[in-house]
């Protein structure tokens, strides 16, 4: 867009309705990733209280399973509310996806442990986890189309934001980990102290809830021909384009659920007590938060695509040399150091994301083809993360192992950026 269009675009009108979306995305964005993360934040508290048969190992492995299997259901909530948005309209899809979320969140909250079910426990788990990934895979598709088509201009700066939700995210989430493990008794923490953060996120739903409801569809959207079948069209006319976005996925999705299961690692493998494995998230979504509306800002003008593909090889050249730095002095500020510059990576990485997803499909399947390889990309490449890892270091006890799953991830995005950019003319 020239910039005189973009510049006479910007009324006072479409700015407060571009502030108004940031608001309304972000809440529901931070709902999401605050539940996911204080899920696998307290992994081993989790997997103490639902699967403690066996060794603690499995238990933690049964625990990210479930993480795992959530993440199979998230595709098919692209799917749904992405073609439900594309034909109906963003509005309706965004308030149905934050109030999926906040049921998932409550269920977890409320869940009985196995101590008073039995294995029913890890089955009521499983049913809030599947809850969370059908309205997950509906909310960023459907969110961030929303941002983009809502923005008058600075359209990578908006969508940013979604991002920087993710990190406000982090940091709460992690700050509730590393102050209920330092304020709470061991037992209070396993036997209800876990439960407070999913109890507090209940209560940011009705505030996204009332925003949206006084929401307007985007112009574009509006004045778009709506697609008939935009499910069929995305795996029959639009596949070449769903490989690549969702290839593009890698880097992003990687570095944030390696941060999340930093403090997994930190404890399991190099013995940092569990309270000071916190304080990485925190370091994290700091970085996330503060950095990535920054970095949106620089892809407007430099353009998401080559942005990405500057931080996706550096993610591949410093991966290993991160691992072993934290794996030959595993103090506290190196651990904080590792896990910064990984926040610093994502927020590289991941910030211009939502709007290279947009511009690589056309506005009448555009949720759909995001909400679809988002979750593709999310699920296969990130969400399996933690019990890839798990399993890997189990399997081999080099702890080195996850930085090689890092790099190979990098590789496959750098593979779908090249693509993006030579086929599909991403900026």
């Amino acid at each position: 867009m020239p910039a005189t269009s973009a510049t006479s675009a910007a009324t006072p009108e479409r700015l407060a309705a571009a502030r108004k979306a940031v608001v309304s995305s972000s809440i529901g964005a931070a709902l999401e990733w605050f539940d996911i993360i204080v899920y696998a934040s307290f992994a081993i508290v989790i997997a103490e209280n639902f699967f403690p048969e066996g060794d603690s190992t499995l238990g933690l492995i049964l625990t990210f399973a479930t993480f795992a299997i959530s993440y199979l259901i998230r595709p098919l909530g692209g799917m749904f509310l992405g073609s439900y948005a594309d034909r109906h309209g963003r509005k309706g899809a965004l308030t149905l996806t934050l109030t999926l979320m906040m049921v998932g969140t409550l269920i977890m909250a409320i869940a009985p442990t196995h101590a008073l079910v039995g294995a029913w426990a890890g089955i009521i788990i499983l049913i809030s986890r599947l809850i969370q990934g059908f309205s997950a895979g509906g909310e960023f598709g459907t969110a961030t189309t929303f941002l983009v088509e809502t923005a008058p201009h600075r359209k990578a700066y908006y969508a940013s934001w979604q991002v920087a939700a993710q990190g406000i995210s982090m940091f709460l989430a992690s700050a509730f980990g590393f102050a209920l493990f330092n304020w709470l008794s061991k037992d209070d923490l396993y036997a209800w102290g876990w439960r407070i953060p999913f109890i507090i996120g209940i209560f940011i739903g009705p505030v996204g809830l009332y925003i949206r409801a006084r929401l307007t569809e985007p112009d574009e959207f509006l004045t778009s021909e709506k697609h008939a079948g935009p499910v069929r069209a995305i795996f029959t006319h639009y596949l070449g384009r769903l490989l690549t976005a969702s290839a593009c996925i890698g880097v992003a999705t990687i570095s944030i659920y390696l941060i999340l299961y930093m403090p997994t690692f930190a404890v399991k493998s190099l013995h940092v007590t569990a309270s000071a494995a916190y304080l990485g998230g925190v370091v994290a979504g700091l970085v996330i938060l503060i950095g990535t509306p920054f970095v949106g800002m620089l892809a407007d003008r430099v353009g998401p695509a080559r942005l990405m593909l500057w931080s996706a090889v550096a993610a591949f050249v410093l991966a290993w040399p991160l691992f072993q730095l934290i794996i030959s002095t595993p103090t506290l500020p190196v651990f904080l150091l590792v896990v910064g510059l990984l926040g610093v990576l994502c927020a590289l990485y991941f910030g211009p994301l939502p709007t290279l997803l947009t511009e690589i499909f056309p506005v009448n399947v555009r949720t759909t083809g995001v909400g679809v390889a988002y979750n593709v990309g999310v699920t296969v490449l990130g969400g399996l993360a933690p019990l890839v890892l798990t399993w890997l270091l189990d399997l081999t006890g080099v702890l080195s192992a996850p930085s090689f799953y890092y790099m190979a991830v990098a590789v496959i995005s750098l593979v779908g950026l090249g693509v993006a950019r030579t086929r599909y003319n991403a900026r």
